[in-house]
């Protein structure tokens, strides 16, 4: 499903598959990413799935965490 963020089109897809891949990168699961960003893990599931996409605020917290760019989670980069 292909949403907009920021005026660019991006895969909500993508964002889930990059988040559970980057998750299990670091052998956490969904709890522990939502309780070290304070996030709730409804959330974290939902742009898993594609439900939802995360806001900039997240993205930025989802980024730093990581360890990469927040094109890279929107699928806009391959880094």
């Amino acid at each position: 499903m292909n949403k907009t963020f920021c005026g660019i089109r991006f895969d909500t897809c993508t964002v889930g598959e990059r988040l559970k891949e980057l998750r299990a990168e670091k052998g956490i699961g969904q709890n522990k990413l939502a309780r070290d960003l304070d996030l709730s893990n409804a959330s974290i599931s939902y742009w898993e799935n594609g439900l939802q996409e995360p806001g900039a605020a997240a993205l930025f917290k989802l980024a730093r965490y990581f360890g990469v760019s927040a094109d890279y989670i929107l699928g806009l980069s391959d880094y």
